[in-house]
């Protein structure tokens, strides 16, 4: 082919990209993002290095077994700013976190751990309030913290307070929640409205006024989990969309599965004041970090069923069907936009929003 001045025009197709687009000699901001980047981090050095068969399972938590029992067993460091926001704190996060994530695997948390990192000058009233937070959480959650460490930085090298949980919890038998499972015409759903924990964090950090005050919905999903699998155990994967939001939870599970995933943009509940912050800043709700709501992929079957069980239960009140796993477009993500068109929901490279956990 040649270009209107005659010369031969390069070919397209055959173009080679020289080296990695994400190649980076140091740790960046957006290793910790939870997009592509952390995915990056985990596949070429942690999980080559560890070599736990576990590792290559892209879940919320690791499955194991143990004595002829299944568990479930994840850890999670938290480094929040600032340490109190509306609706919750660093040390609601520490547990609310963990367990999610073990009840993204089908099991109720029974016992946490706890590490606190100090910083050399931290005012001992607010550890205090951070530990009285963190018992508060634990309780309500209806898990015991059953070991712990603390240990001090010097000043300078630290952020006040540094949190690590790591939890365990049983499996009920017949329950496979793994993003393998995922089959075409599994229907979508997401628990509730999303985006509220990145703008509520992000609305106290730079000091910014939304016309109204937007709290966390940092929350313990056990309890909602469990009425979802009263209903039937074959539910097929489940993720809490925190770090890169809906958007990252739904790349993870199409990649995982190989399946393609249809998202109706308009059914995806966005709160108003939440919708206002992300079209003055930029931000797309769908990659935004939440703390408190689940993604669910059930068989269109039970789907009905296991909708009207979410919204029995306070933690599920606002549960949406918002799209469905489909042959076409393996391992991508797509929504229908209001418009009638179509965009790619790509996977984030870091996040639009640091620490926020």
């Amino acid at each position: 082919m040649r270009d209107t001045h005659g010369a031969q025009a390069p070919d397209m197709l055959a173009w080679t990209c020289p080296a990695p687009l994400r190649d980076q000699p140091r740790v960046v901001m957006g290793h910790g993002g939870g997009g592509a980047l952390s995915a990056e981090l985990v596949e070429q050095i942690f999980a080559p290095a560890f070599g736990c068969p576990a590792l290559s399972v892209t879940t919320d938590a690791a499955t194991v077994e143990l004595g002829g029992a299944r568990l479930a067993f994840s850890t999670d460091s938290f480094v929040v700013r600032p340490l109190f926001f509306p609706g919750g704190s660093i040390g609601d996060l520490a547990v609310n976190g963990t367990v999610n994530d073990l009840a993204m695997s089908g099991a109720r948390a029974a016992y946490l751990s706890c590490g606190f990192i100090l910083e050399e000058g931290v005012e001992t009233d607010v550890v205090t309030r951070v530990a009285n937070a963190l018992g508060a959480a634990a309780r309500a959650a209806g898990v015991q913290v059953a070991t712990g460490d603390t240990k001090v930085v010097e000043a300078g090298h630290g952020d006040g307070v540094y949190i690590n949980t790591s939890g365990i919890g049983l499996i009920p038998p017949g329950v496979d929640l793994r993003p393998q499972r995922v089959a075409p015409g599994d229907v979508v759903i997401v628990s509730g409205p999303v985006g509220v924990h990145g703008v509520a964090i992000m609305s106290v950090r730079e000091g910014l006024e939304f016309g109204v005050e937007i709290e966390s919905d940092c929350a313990p999903l056990g309890g909602l989990v469990e009425a979802m699998l009263a209903v039937t155990p074959d539910l097929h994967v489940l993720r809490d969309p925190t770090r890169g939001g809906l958007a990252a939870s739904l790349n993870e599970i199409a990649a995982a599965s190989g399946t393609g995933v249809v998202v109706q943009e308009r059914a995806v509940p966005v709160p108003a004041p939440v919708a206002n912050a992300c079209a003055v800043l930029g931000l797309d709700p769908m990659y935004v970090a939440n703390e408190g709501k689940l993604v669910a992929f059930v068989p269109r079957a039970q789907a009905d069923a296991v909708l009207a069980a979410m919204h029995a239960h306070p933690l599920g009140a606002g549960a949406a069907v918002i799209g469905e796993a489909v042959e076409a477009h393996p391992g991508m993500v797509v929504a229908r936009t209001g418009l009638g068109g179509t965009r790619v929901v790509d996977m984030p490279l870091g996040e639009q929003l640091p620490r926020i956990c």
